[in-house]
């Protein structure tokens, strides 16, 4: 959690144009500000120029900030909506409503024991337990795994995993920003560790074969 002052006194402070105050929410929420906004541009230097829009953005319309969601959530919406104007025109946009692509299992069905044997629903065979990253270069390997892999979701699931994932947003402020359903949030994070999860089995199996 931001150990932050409440909301009430951050707007004011913001509105009374305190420096200090903004440097503090520029500090504590624009790494994550940046991660969010690479989920729907292509290049980090796209998603640098859209935080930084963003921050004017929000220093020219604090004033009109009315408080029917946190600030947090405020910001990111302004974030989150200039980004996907800047995705647009860089042609990376894709529906909205992205759970038609979430039709079928995240696992392949085969992997599990059907009706007639003795504990249908149960793997046939466990995932194997995962290695831990030994040294730089392992490390390395993984971490740009995991960037691939985001790189392959749907754009709401790759917003999703790193509101709840890397920046650890609750339920329902993600689904207060992105306006979707509980029901949908859970879906598209579900779907999206799924597919990461496959990526890195994937990977630690043939590190074992190799």
């Amino acid at each position: 959690m931001d150990d932050l002052p409440g909301d009430d006194v951050l707007v004011r402070r913001l509105c009374d144009r305190d420096e200090s105050a903004f440097a503090l929410v520029l500090d504590r929420w624009s790494g994550g500000m940046l991660r969010v906004a690479r989920s729907y541009v292509s290049t980090e230097e796209s998603a640098a120029e859209v935080v930084q829009e963003t921050w004017l953005a929000v220093i020219e319309g604090i004033d009109r900030f009315e408080g029917r969601s946190s600030l947090r959530t405020w910001i990111y919406r302004i974030l989150t909506n200039t980004a996907q104007r800047r995705g647009s025109r860089e042609h990376r946009m894709v529906p909205s409503d992205e759970l038609a692509s979430d039709l079928g299992p995240t696992v392949d069905p085969r992997r599990f024991q059907s009706e007639g044997q003795p504990f249908p629903g149960h793997w046939w065979e466990p995932p194997p337990v995962w290695p831990e990253p030994e040294g730089g270069v392992l490390k390395d390997e993984v971490r740009t795994l995991l960037v691939a892999a985001l790189e392959e979701l749907p754009e709401r699931q790759r917003v999703v995993i790193a509101l709840r994932d890397a920046e650890g947003w609750p339920s329902d402020e993600v689904c207060a920003l992105l306006d979707i359903t509980a029901a949908n949030q859970r879906v598209l994070l579900h779907r999206a560790r799924a597919f990461v999860r496959a990526k890195l089995e994937t990977y630690y199996t043939q590190e074992e074969t190799s």
